[in-house]
């Protein structure tokens, strides 16, 4: 399901700013060695994420699902010296592409990237972030927000993508979809957080934690 015209998608991306080279190979890297290239942010999540990093200074950030590393980098280089990314993977595949570019020399110290279970690593990290991606396997977004939750500070944004699948929420039938549609409701009804879900490429989620 399309929820936008696809010449108007077209002409909304075309105005919005052009990624940095280092992240157009990237992009060409993906296309030529991963089949899912779908599964990347795109321009606009990927720009609306640098904006929000930049705008709320974070300098501590969390990636939940890096895929080949394309929404880390747009958040990292414009990210402080000073500031470090975590980007957490399941699937080792993916680093064939992520790995030439997240560990390029300009990024040392300041890019982290860890190969597992998130469900499992993020309890067990320490301190708070200031901003958190969410952009992992649907079935967990439920476990995945409560998640999140503990590990944001007060006043942290959580952006979550993916959360119209398809448009397959507004009818959940299958699991990934009811998985989204349960997170989405206990977003709306959570007293502790104020968000807008935007209909922007698959359906963008951002929240803030009050």
């Amino acid at each position: 399901m399309d929820f936008t015209d696809r010449k108007i998608a077209e002409y909304t991306e075309s105005f919005t700013s052009e990624e940095s080279g280092l992240v157009q190979r990237l992009l060409l890297s993906s296309k030529e060695n991963m089949e899912h290239v779908d599964m990347l942010s795109g321009r606009q999540v990927g720009t609306l994420l640098r904006l929000l990093v930049q705008m709320s200074g974070a300098k501590r950030v969390l990636e939940i699902g890096t895929f080949t590393g394309y929404s880390a980098l747009m958040m990292a280089e414009v990210m402080p010296d000073d500031g470090e990314l975590i980007t957490i993977e399941l699937n080792g595949h993916y680093s064939q592409v992520s790995d030439q570019f997240l560990n390029e020399r300009t990024f040392e110290g300041k890019i982290y990237q860890i190969m597992g279970n998130a469900l499992e690593i993020v309890p067990r990290m320490e301190g708070e972030f200031d901003l958190i991606f969410l952009d992992a396997d649907k079935i967990n977004y439920p476990k995945y927000f409560q998640l999140c939750k503990k590990k944001l500070k007060i006043g942290g944004i959580l952006v979550i993508d993916n959360v119209l699948w398809g448009g397959k929420v507004l009818d959940p039938h299958d699991e990934k979809a009811k998985a989204i549609h349960k997170m989405n409701e206990m977003i709306r009804e959570d007293q502790h957080v104020e968000q807008v879900m935007l209909p922007v490429r698959d359906g963008v989620t951002i929240l803030r934690l009050k």
